[in-house]
């Protein structure tokens, strides 16, 4: 198979038909083989048997009904690892996203990229409640992990299926997966693509979800920059509040013997005390998540490194290079 598109479902039944006749048109007029995944995430309307009969009179149609509702992130990952395709192309089941950009996608792709990214320039959705927490949030997350696009939200996207048929995803982490792909080595790009109104059903966003996301971003950062050392990361913090509560009590001695202000006549010596034991804190669980890291790598019996190429002399043996990050 060479293109999969997978789409995750949830109380969409009235989107449905009108969703699959516009992505059958434009897989007809591919050269390219393709199938459609829907991940039916526990939809308590008639999503479902929509579903059904969809498969029932498209060959190229698999529906996953999931047991329950795990929420987007899951659906899409049961949907892709689910799969078969050497192309991924997810997209939302709401109607929003427009199937006509699939051949754009991939042409994109063609060009060398490991991921081309939708990037909805004029994104039919609330101004307050949808877009402008959008537009702080991309900006937040482009500063924070290093990889610069415009719209991480847009569920559009086209990837290789070397890129993500490993990665795993929690909470609302399927917006990342762009981050995940750029530090394994994946050429990220973007392409501005389509977006519709919704025109069946109501969101299923909110502003809610901003809780959500700005907590896995934390996640991701701490990924980023202190999985496999995360000493660094606590034993920083550590250091930095031993030496506040150091200075702090200094202060507290130099006002007692400078101004004559006893130490139970401030709460410096209370403060201090609290930001000292934090940052003993801070200390011991950064040797204990050191740790964990350690029996992590030795029990998947793999380096925390991946190499992409390895070249050497054509009478030399050729070795296997070890593979996979983390």
């Amino acid at each position: 198979m060479d293109i999969s598109v997978v789409i995750p479902v949830y109380n969409e039944e009235a989107a449905l038909p009108e969703l699959y006749r516009a992505l059958a048109d434009i897989l007809d007029q591919l050269p390219q083989t393709a199938e459609i995944i829907f991940a039916d995430d526990g939809s308590r309307d008639a999503s479902a048997a929509t579903l059904d009969a969809l498969a029932e009179g498209d060959p190229r149609v698999r529906v996953l009904h999931l047991s329950r509702n795990y929420g987007q992130t899951a659906a899409l990952m049961a949907a892709i690892q689910n799969s078969t395709g050497d192309v991924i192309i997810p997209m939302d089941g709401d109607g929003q996203n427009d199937p006509a950009d699939i051949p754009r996608l991939i042409a994109k792709l063609a060009e060398g990229y490991d991921v081309v990214s939708g990037w909805r320039t004029a994104r039919q959705d609330g101004a307050l409640t949808r877009r402008l927490p959008s537009v702080v949030a991309n900006w937040l997350i482009s500063a924070l992990l290093g990889v610069p696009l415009h719209d991480y939200g847009c569920t559009l996207k086209a990837y290789r299926r070397e890129v993500v048929e490993d990665i795993r995803l929690y909470g609302e982490m399927h917006r990342f997966i762009p981050i995940y792909a750029a530090w394994e080595g994946a050429r990220v790009t973007e392409l501005a693509v389509a977006h519709h109104p919704r025109r069946f059903g109501r969101s299923k966003y909110g502003i809610g979800r901003i809780a959500r996301v700005l907590l896995d971003l934390l996640i991701v950062y701490f990924i980023d920059r202190a999985f496999d050392r995360p000493i660094q990361f606590f034993g920083k913090l550590g250091l930095g509040l031993l030496i506040l509560a150091v200075a702090i009590f200094g202060w507290a001695v130099v006002l007692k013997y400078g101004w004559e202000v006893t130490l139970i006549q401030t709460p410096l010596p209370l403060l201090t005390a609290t930001i000292g034991l934090s940052g003993v804190l801070f200390l011991l669980l950064g040797i204990i998540a050191e740790v964990q890291v350690r029996i992590y790598f030795e029990a998947r019996g793999r380096p925390p490194y991946k190499i992409r190429q390895m070249v050497q002399h054509p009478a030399l043996p050729r070795h296997r290079a070890a593979s996979r990050r983390w």
